[in-house]
């Protein structure tokens, strides 16, 4: 690791004269870190020299929004009145504001010794491998923020080994990443790879949208071997096909602690799918896949099936936008009957139109497996051909409550485990299917899941059915109303 111990090293050399825990110094620090090829403020700008009049005043003595103003007029930018405006708040969105690094900078000094911002969003601002330095240094005083943003900033190889530099030493307590569309090539790879394998702290990771490749998959997969703290990973729109694919693959099948992982638009191909289906077969931590476009045809699709019927953990397949034609379809179920300990939830084949040998091998296995929802793009080849008439599930329930003298409200409350008025629509399924007082079939209850949850977050949100009840009457008033 001797790309990132002597940088490091050398960062603790330049801060050896500081004092231990002084915030003051520690801004100084950040303030005097500007690169000997930064452009000097000119002379006749006052807005970009910062005169300390007071040799004794220190900006330790100062916090908040006139700190940030203090810092702005030092570097030479002009402040952000959204930043000084919303300092208190926990979620900090600075997206798209066109920072740059010395913006950047000043943000980073009066974050410092901020102590309420928790989610900083710095998408889109050309911050550079020159402002990721700035904001590394502030991560390591600054133990409030947990998730961070910097997404779409030009930070190049610069950039990455400044925060991997920071994962190595683990010099932070940010648990979640945004790298998105940074610029990073396969020789970044390597500086990911190696202070992951050593991160204890970082949980959730987005490198999408960059360029990793073949050798970057190498590098990515030996890192997921060996990493102990991964939960999510988002390496959609790489170039991760044939090596990588297979080298990520066979990091999946060493992992022990990924529960989410994002490879959608990479081309995998079939020897990618063979890999993941060899993963799938050891795995236990996995809950949700994404491969989509991938370049998965329905020979690769019958090969990752062979994993998918050891597998165990797997809740969440998404598979749209490859070609698969109902066969593989059909393998995908036929996958999940074979399987006695499959949690599978949802298999998203959203492209593919199906046959009717399908839909009654779907209605059998939902009869083992009742919180299985495909999502598939139509029945033989007319998408917009009417479907068939039901019964309106909702309809049908309100009819059976209302026949009964029962509440909706109740009604739903009987299948909330946890009380808190949102049921895991695996659950809701499960219960619908298998209760037999109001007669629903796979598709009434997939309809019924459509509309209590819109908006796909795995929940059946129930609130808005809640009924107030009565406040009880005070004692004297019963008794005065039974004498009357």
């Amino acid at each position: 690791m001797d790309f990132l111990n002597f940088d490091y090293e050398e960062d603790e050399d330049e801060n050896a004269e500081m004092s231990e825990g002084s915030v003051s110094v520690e801004i100084q620090s950040l303030t005097e870190a500007t690169d000997t090829a930064e452009e000097k403020p000119r002379e006749d700008s006052p807005d970009t020299d910062l005169e300390i009049e007071d040799p004794e005043r220190s900006f330790a003595t100062i916090k908040g929004p006139e700190l940030y103003i203090e810092a702005c007029k030092l570097v030479g930018v002009v402040p952000v009145s959204y930043f000084i405006r919303n300092m208190e708040e926990p979620v900090m969105n600075l997206n798209h504001h066109g920072l740059g690094p010395k913006g950047t900078k000043a943000i980073a000094i009066a974050l410092v010794s901020n102590t309420t911002i928790t989610h900083l969003e710095l998408e889109d601002n050309w911050i550079l491998g020159e402002g990721t330095t700035y904001l590394v240094q502030m991560l390591r005083e600054n133990c409030y923020i947990q998730e961070m943003n910097i997404s779409n900033n030009h930070l190049n190889i610069d950039g990455a080994e400044a925060i991997c530099r920071m994962f190595y030493h683990n010099t932070s307590n940010v648990r979640a990443v945004q790298l998105a569309g940074n610029n990073f090539r396969e020789e970044s790879a390597q500086y990911f790879s190696e202070s992951l394998m050593v991160n204890y702290r970082v949980m959730e990771l987005d490198l999408s949208h960059n360029e990793f490749s073949e050798k970057g998959g190498e590098q990515l997969g030996l890192m997921l071997a060996n990493n102990e703290a991964l939960e999510v990973l988002n390496l959609s729109w790489n170039h991760l096909r044939m090596k990588g694919a297979v080298a990520l693959s066979a990091g999946l099948r060493a992992n022990g602690t990924l529960r989410v992982l994002n490879v959608a638009w990479n081309g995998f191909g079939n020897e990618g799918a063979l890999a993941l289906g060899e993963a799938l077969k050891v795995n236990t931590s996995l809950n949700e896949l994404d491969i989509s476009s991938n370049h998965i045809n329905n020979e690769g699709t019958m090969r990752l099936c062979k994993g998918l019927e050891l597998n165990g953990s797997l809740r969440i397949l998404k598979m749209s936008h490859n070609p698969i034609t109902v066969e593989g379809a059909i393998a995908l179920v036929t996958a999940v009957k074979k399987n006695s300990k499959s949690r599978m939830e949802e298999i998203n084949i959203s492209n593919v139109l199906v046959n009717d040998s399908f839909i009654k091998l779907l209605d059998l296995v939902s009869e083992a497996h009742p919180e299985l929802d495909v999502i598939y793009g139509g029945v033989g080849g007319h998408i917009a051909k009417k479907p068939l008439q039901r019964p309106d599930a909702m309809k049908l329930i309100q009819y059976y409550l209302d026949s009964n003298k029962l509440r909706l409200w109740d009604f739903f409350k009987n299948m909330d485990k946890y009380g808190n008025m949102k049921i895991p629509v695996a659950e809701f399924r499960r219960a619908m299917l298998w209760q037999s007082k109001i007669p629903l079939n796979r598709e009434q209850v997939t309809e019924l899941v459509r509309k209590l949850d819109r908006g796909r977050t795995g929940y059946v949100d129930y609130s808005h059915f809640k009924v107030e009840e009565p406040e009880p009457k005070p004692k004297e008033e019963e008794e005065e109303a039974e004498e009357v």
